[in-house]
């Protein structure tokens, strides 16, 4: 099945609320749904991850967060008949132009088709380090949440936190980036956090914030 082609990065539409029930998140991501399931829990709602009904990935096509993250929403509301959440998220570095940016996975791919984010990380390492010791190691993270109903009805929102890169990486509580990534005002990585308290202030916290004070 081809996925609907999401409007691209615009204004969301008329607020829907969402009700107590069923819902699917729209990644196969087990860090994601791990973290996703904790800030829905207290609303009543019964997170179901895609590959848990074994949804297909539909092919992220889209050159922004918001694009990707409503493609993959309305791809697994489609399917299944369920309102559903996705998340398009993604580490910027300053100096490399915003990259990895939307193609933050991408980097991570290997030739067998797995993630390596130690490989992903060490990409970005390397390339810090090619630009000279004075390149600034600033960088933000950015989560855009897309909610999508089955009649093709999306909202979406966004949050960003901004920090620094360190190398080596450092701990072993998070996923992807996380054991390079320091957040402004702490000295640990978010991978040295632990997961209450990296949920509580990272940028998918931020962007549920606005969710929540909006469809719940």
């Amino acid at each position: 099945m081809t996925p609907p082609e999401p409007e691209g990065e615009v204004a969301p539409q008329a607020i829907r609320k969402l009700a107590p029930g069923k819902l699917v998140i729209a990644t196969h991501n087990a860090g994601k749904v791990k973290e996703i399931r904790a800030l829905l829990a207290p609303f009543g709602i019964d997170a179901i991850a895609a590959g848990d009904l074994d949804l297909p990935e539909p092919e992220e096509t889209g050159t922004t967060f918001v694009a990707n993250a409503e493609l993959k929403a309305l791809y697994a509301a489609d399917l299944s008949g369920l309102p559903a959440l996705a998340d398009d998220s993604g580490l910027c570095v300053d100096a490399l132009g915003g990259d990895p940016g939307v193609y933050t996975a991408n980097w991570a791919e290997t030739a067998d088709g797995t993630r390596d984010w130690a490989l992903a990380m060490g990409k970005v390492e390397d390339k810090l380090t090619a630009l000279g010791p004075d390149t600034s190691r600033s960088a933000h993270f950015v989560s855009t949440l897309a909610l999508a109903w089955p009649d093709g009805h999306v909202q979406w929102f966004e949050g960003r936190i901004d920090g620094t890169l360190i190398w080596p990486p450092r701990g072993s509580m998070g996923f992807g980036y996380d054991p390079m990534f320091v957040p402004e005002g702490d000295t640990r990585t978010f991978a040295e956090m632990p997961f209450e308290e990296k949920q509580a202030n990272n940028h998918r916290a931020k962007a549920f914030t606005q969710l929540i004070a909006a469809v719940l």
